[in-house]
């Protein structure tokens, strides 16, 4: 049992509450560990705004998301009903909605510039793999959540867009069918689907998503903060103990992410009050129109964030798997002719070849598109362990690397926009093209990463004051 402290006979009232507190509850450890002598690195720039934001923006989705199921009905003859009750009667009930609205993809701008500033920063690499594994897990229930929540207002684009998803699932062989109906509880997407969608956008997801959030930014403060020259600032201490290149979180860095939640509140208030929609963006006009299952839209489409990856399964085409079985082929050949390979190792190469192009032509294309979509997420797990590369940040890797990156990013934007408009041959072939260039990306990091000439990393960050 801990020894409990007593404060001075004449402390103020404040600090003998605090004490009372501290010897039942580390109040005051807690905000030394994680504030005020958590030392963060010095040369923080715009890019570590993300992390704090997606924090508001969480909190802002879970504040608005209580008010509204105090409103909502999840009944599939009430719930677009109920929704237009919102907007039209409940007082102020339409900035709550459309708060939680273009709070939705606000999330997921703020992830992914989060996630890039990782990915050109190096901030996946050791020791912060678990951290990097726990963000990647806290996007894909961001995903799911959004895609629960997508179908609540129970508007045309709601209905039909949970329809086109959960049916590919029945692509899955075997259990396909049996798997769709599990996700529907029905033979046909209804009241059953909402109700379990909704309990799972309140209740499940959240509880995971919040547990994630915090193993998150436990996992960080244990090892440290990365930083943009990728430098362990924990290498050089002073007597004390403390990081020569490090500052308190803080107030330093309070103060910091409060002019990052100034800039980024401008400009949500901004959306919300004059373009919430944003020019069906991120409310689609379709889904301001009742669900009905007997008239389907002319196109349907994902909601933006979802867009590069639906881009993705549409890409993936009988000509794509041929295109596939080829590439196998052919890396398997080079592998055994111009790798440095064992007898028993260039035997096993060939064999996985023949088995995985003996896969590709046995199941359809639609099989094969819902493993690339959820594989394009699933493989973002693996990157601590894809990248050889000797230094961690951007900055010191070769000349080419920031051109490889730009390209990824303007097919990333690409493969967006191709999944919001109607199919074509020539946006069949460009989202192929850069379907492969994604996939190449990650697959082939492990060679790419170590070419070139690195410069060579300073033993301190580089900071100028401002």
């Amino acid at each position: 049992m801990a020894e409990f402290k007593e404060a001075p006979a004449d402390a103020p009232m404040a600090a003998k509450l605090m004490t009372w507190v501290d010897n039942r509850f580390p109040a005051t450890k807690l905000y030394k560990e994680h504030l005020s002598e958590y030392y963060a690195p010095k040369n923080f720039n715009f890019w570590y705004f993300f992390g704090s934001l997606a924090l508001v923006v969480l909190v802002i989705q879970i504040v608005t998301g209580i008010f509204l199921v105090m409103h909502y009905k999840p009944d599939a003859a009430l719930a677009f009903a109920s929704v237009e009750y919102i907007m039209r009667d409940v007082p102020w009930g339409w900035l709550i909605r459309y708060m939680h609205s273009t709070g939705a993809s606000a999330f997921f701008v703020v992830v992914y510039l989060h996630m890039y500033r990782g990915l050109i920063y190096g901030s996946y690499q050791k020791p912060r793999e678990l951290v990097w594994v726990f963000g990647c897990a806290i996007f894909l229930c961001l995903m799911a959540e959004a895609f629960m929540g997508y179908l609540l207002p129970w508007g045309q684009m709601s209905y039909w867009g949970a329809q086109v998803i959960i049916n590919l699932f029945a692509a899955v062989p075997f259990v396909g069918e049996d798997l769709s109906l599990l996700i529907r509880g029905d033979y046909v997407v209804g009241d059953a689907t909402l109700n379990r969608f909704f309990s799972f956008h309140v209740i499940a997801v959240p509880l995971v998503l919040l547990g994630l959030v915090v193993a998150h930014i436990i996992a960080l403060h244990e090892v440290g903060s990365n930083n943009p020259d990728g430098v362990e600032i924990k290498a050089l201490k002073d007597d004390k103990g403390i990081p020569l290149d490090g500052i308190p979180f803080h107030p330093y860095y309070t103060v910091h992410d409060i002019l990052g939640v100034s800039g980024f509140l401008m400009v949500f208030t901004a959306i919300i009050f004059f373009a919430p929609e944003l020019g069906g963006y991120f409310l689609e006009y379709n889904n301001f129109i009742p669900a009905d299952s007997l008239k389907t839209p002319a196109h349907i489409a994902p909601v933006w964030y979802f867009t590069p990856y639906y881009s993705m399964l549409r890409a993936t085409t009988d000509t794509m798997v041929n295109v596939l079985c080829g590439i196998v082929a052919v890396a398997a050949v080079l592998s055994v002719l111009k790798g440095a390979l064992s007898s028993k190792a260039k035997a096993i190469t060939l064999v996985g070849a023949l088995v995985a192009i003996f896969l590709l032509k046995t199941f359809d294309a639609k099989f094969w598109g819902v493993v690339v979509m959820g594989g394009a997420v699933v493989i973002l797990f693996f990157l601590p362990w894809l990248d050889y590369s000797p230094v961690k940040s951007i900055r010191y890797r070769p000349g080419f690397v920031k051109w490889l990156f730009g390209v990824f990013v303007v097919f990333f934007f690409v493969l967006g926009y191709l999944g919001i408009q109607p199919p074509s041959d020539i946006g069949t072939l460009v989202a192929q093209i850069g379907t492969l260039f994604y996939f190449g990306f990650f697959l082939l990091m492990p060679w790419w990463s170590r070419l070139g000439t690195f410069k060579p990393v300073p033993t301190r960050v580089t900071f100028e004051a401002h």
